[in-house]
């Protein structure tokens, strides 16, 4: 880990703090830096999955099929009220 010393919008922390939920700066700031970072590759993979379906690679309706999720019944299957 490093040590830097910077100039902060003290406005602009404390609004970060109250969304993230972080009491510290060192936390706000960390937390932030992760946020962005997982934000962007959230934004990087789904550009992809664009792609891929607009080139018809990647079939939308397989993946919003739901009855693909889980079997439904059969070996191994319990319904939760079974024993009740």
């Amino acid at each position: 880990m490093s040590r830097t010393v910077i100039d902060l919008d003290d406005e602009a922390l404390e609004a970060a703090a109250k969304e993230l939920g972080t009491t510290t700066k060192r936390d706000t700031i960390n937390t932030a830096l992760r946020e962005v970072t997982a934000r962007y590759r959230r934004l990087r993979a789904l550009t992809e999955a664009r792609e891929l379906v607009a080139e018809g690679a990647l079939d939308v309706n397989l993946l919003l099929d739901k009855s693909t999720y889980r079997p439904t019944g059969g070996a191994g299957v319990r319904d939760a009220g079974a024993d009740a």
